[in-house]
């Protein structure tokens, strides 16, 4: 069976996922891009296949490591994609977008599509019924929110997500965490609603690490699935063989 890793590099978390054939085995977390941490992965599971999403500065090494050791793809403008891309700069779109609107074609081809992930920021983007990836939006994230009210007051305190909230705060914290989490449900929830307005019927995936967390908030029906980037990934990966 042909085993492929897709890699993820965002400005979180550097992660990977391993496949067999179309199934998606198991979630790595790596610690670092050093040439170790990602030999190591190659000689645990000898992948046939390698693609990387990387969104940050990483090691050119990393490249270097698996462009020897299997058929690696980097995801950028000039990856062949399964959707056309007829904006200003394709250059400028991020590698994490281009993966969610690749596993919305393929999970709905044909539809309209807006995928959402969750993560340091938050992406809105939309794939017409021509399979023609329009742009978007991105906003502040879940931890950049909470950043940027310690960072840019002088009493705010830093706090940690919790999921275990009240809807009306009874002290900073609760205020903080009602706030942040009730805020980002509404933003998604209205940006769908505009886009119910011009679009009509579409579909709306999420995805992102707190996935399973702000499901539950929302209104909107939702197709919710934390590990959407790396089934882009996947797909792209196949695409480009």
């Amino acid at each position: 069976m042909a085993v492929t890793i897709c890699f993820d590099f965002g400005n979180t978390r550097l992660k990977a996922a391993v496949f067999e054939n179309n199934d998606l085995q198991e979630i790595i977390i790596l610690s670092d891009d050093n040439r170790e941490t990602i030999e190591e992965l190659i000689n645990k599971y000898k992948p046939k296949y390698t693609i990387l999403s990387s969104v940050i500065h990483h090691q050119a090494i990393v490249e270097d490591v698996l462009a020897h050791h299997t058929a690696f793809h980097k995801l950028s403008h000039h990856t062949k994609l399964p959707f056309t891309t007829p904006v200003g700069k394709p250059e400028t779109i991020g590698a994490d977008r281009l993966a969610l609107c690749a596993a919305s074609v393929s999970l709905f081809p044909g539809r309209n599509n807006l995928a959402i992930g969750l993560g340091t920021c938050i992406t809105y983007n939309f794939i017409n019924n021509q399979n023609q990836f329009l742009g978007g939006s991105i906003s502040p994230g879940l931890e950049m929110r909470f950043k940027s009210m310690h960072g840019l007051t002088a009493k705010l305190p830093l706090v940690n997500m919790e999921w275990n909230f009240p809807l009306v705060g009874y002290d900073t914290k609760t205020n903080l965490l009602s706030g942040v989490a009730w805020g980002m449900a509404k933003e998604i929830d209205g940006i769908i609603d505009a886009y119910a307005e011009k679009y009509g019927n579409f579909n709306v995936l999420l995805t992102g690490g707190d996935t399973l967390h702000f499901a539950p908030l929302l209104k909107n029906q939702i197709f919710a699935d934390p590990q959407l980037i790396f089934k882009g990934l996947y797909a792209i990966s196949e695409y480009n063989r």
